[in-house]
């Protein structure tokens, strides 16, 4: 195989890699039943002191914001909110919108590339796809299960300029309803969600790679039957 082919593959497996963790976040994101069930579990009505009504319509809102794909105004229903929280909340939906755009272009991409890859009956992209969706989650799943107060600090770190994420539940009381576990979950999902891509193109690496080895062995088979009968 040529080398400028090997790099063609690589970047596909990047590309394909990327698609996977934005839709896994996306569909984390969209996926209010994670939080609905959290909401009894961890006993955010009880430990927030606010109705079970007023919790879940609140965090409805939140979603719908950070989902919409037009910038608008976040107003929550019945809770107040700071200017700082007002600003920490755009830029939450800053890094929504940036994985929402990856999922979307990432795809296009992808298939474009997997089109091109089958018509040459090239699939070892798909193996390197799974190596990289495969050992990103188990690597920062382990670190958040062992460390996960650690982790969660150095991601608002790394991903903010300021220090808006510290909520102060007296001017931002929607953080009440918004405890550290749930975030764990919600990352344990995601995690779950790039493993399963990973299964997926392992799989299809596996059939497809195993059904071109017999397409080439019958024709192999069949050229030299017919030099034989010459």
């Amino acid at each position: 195989m040529k080398k400028g082919f090997c790099v063609l593959q690589a970047v596909l497996a990047v590309v394909l890699t990327l698609f996977i963790i934005g839709v896994s976040v996306v569909g984390t994101l969209a996926f209010r039943p994670l939080y609905y069930m959290d909401m009894k579990k961890l006993q955010i009505p009880e430990t927030s002191g606010y109705s079970e009504e007023t919790v879940h319509e609140n965090y409805d809102a939140l979603i719908d914001y950070n989902l919409a794909w037009k910038d608008g105004k976040l107003s929550f229903p019945t809770l107040p909110m700071s200017e700082t929280g007002r600003i920490h909340f755009e830029e939450v939906k800053d890094i929504f919108d940036a994985f929402k755009y990856m999922a979307v272009f990432g795809g296009v991409a992808a298939l474009a590339g997997i089109v091109f890859m089958a018509k040459r009956k090239e699939y070892r992209y798909l193996k390197m796809t799974a190596v990289i969706t495969c050992g990103i989650p188990v690597i920062l799943g382990i670190l958040v299960a062992l460390f996960w107060d650690k982790v969660f600090v150095i991601f608002h770190e790394l991903f903010f300029n300021n220090d808006y994420w510290i909520f102060d539940s007296s001017t931002d009381p929607v953080i009440t309803i918004l405890p550290d576990e749930f975030f764990m979950h919600c990352a344990f999902m995601i995690f779950g969600g790039v493993l399963f891509g990973a299964v997926v193109c392992m799989a299809a690496y596996m059939v497809l790679g195993r059904r071109e080895k017999m397409r080439v062995s019958h024709s192999s088979n069949s050229s030299g039957r017919g030099c034989h009968m010459d």
